[in-house]
Parts: structure tokens; sequence; C-alpha cells
């Protein structure tokens, strides 16, 4: 009995992630209530508050769950492709992470609406982002490429790079050729990350 309880837990868990993805994408998260995600879930308020203590901690799960997401599809993960030297690794890294914006982009979207509201939210954010720049760093470190000053510079350009331009595809969509997009990325990381 113990057990059909836990997955009944983690249904209804799953489930207002899911419906407050899903309101979030819709109304905006400032505008979305933790009644309004309760009872899209087919739940109380009272339920909502077992799995989460607010809606910026459920915010904040949506952010890990994204997480999740990118780096699961990672091989060889980022660290591995960049300290490679290895353009190829590095294209079908990139490749796949532009190939991943439209399952990630209600996600993102709803966590950067969120991060002006939401200091642990922005502070969730910004763990994220400095895990990829980390990750690049790493990369380069242990290859031993450029100066050791210059490493975490590159990796943040890099990582620019391509979150101004997730975010510019999120809002617009391909308004240029997807192929081209990551052709011309790889030759910028390359140029920051191997040669």
């Amino acid at each position: 009995m113990g057990g059909l309880r836990a997955a009944q837990k983690r249904m209804t868990r799953e489930l207002l992630l899911t419906q407050a993805l899903e309101l979030f994408e819709a109304k905006g998260y400032a505008a979305v209530t933790v009644d309004e995600i309760a009872a899209a879930a087919g739940t109380t308020r009272q339920t909502f508050y077992q799995h989460f203590p607010s809606k910026s901690q459920l915010m904040q799960s949506l952010i890990e769950t994204v997480d999740r997401m990118l780096t699961s599809s990672d091989e060889p993960p980022l660290t591995s492709a960049v300290a490679s030297g290895d353009v190829e690794q590095l294209r079908a890294w990139l490749a796949r992470k532009v190939d991943q914006w439209p399952d990630i982009r209600p996600y993102v979207m709803a966590a950067h609406e969120a991060a002006p509201q939401d200091g642990d939210i922005q502070a969730a954010i910004t763990r994220w982002f400095e895990g990829a720049i980390g990750d690049i760093q790493a990369g380069l470190d242990r290859a031993g490429r450029f100066d050791p000053s210059s490493r975490r510079i590159r990796a943040v350009l890099a990582f620019g790079q391509l979150e101004f331009f997730s975010r510019r595809w999120f809002r617009t969509g391909w308004d240029v050729d997807r192929n081209q997009t990551v052709a011309l990325l790889t030759d910028s990381w390359r140029s920051l990350l191997i040669d």
C-alpha cells in the first residue's frame, strides 16, 4: 500500500508541475496563483503546499527539470567536448542544444519572467548558468588551452552567445537558417575555445 501512496504523491507532484508550466505559458508567471495551479491539477491549495512551500519553489523545481533535460542528452558532456578540442564534438553538442529549444522554451520563458520578481529564482538561474560556464572552463582547464586567466572569460563569452541566441529564438522563432546558425556558433566557439 505504501508504494501506491508514494506513486500517487509523485503523480500529483508531476501534475502540479505540468499544469503550472502550462498556466505560466498561457498567462505569465506573475498572473498565475497557487489556487489556479491546484485547480488545474484537480487538487487543492493544501495539497499544493504539501508538495511545494511556494510558487517560487515550484518554479525552482521546473528549473531543475529543464537542467536535467538539457544535460541528460550530453554525450559527451560539455566539459569533455570542450577538452577534446574536436570541432565536430562541439558542433554536435551545440546542435543538440539548438534541437532542444522547442522542448525547453516554456520552462526558460517562465523562469526568466519570474526572475525579476523573485530573488530565489534569479539565484537558481544564475547557478544554472554558472554550471554551464564552469563546465566550459573545466574543459579548457583540462585541456590546458589558453592562458588560465582568460579561460573564464572565454567560457562566459561562449555561453553568452548561446544563451542570447536561444532567448532570441524563444521570442521570434527561426528567422534565420538553423543549420547556418549551428555552423556559425561552432565557428565562434572554435575561435574562443580551441584555436
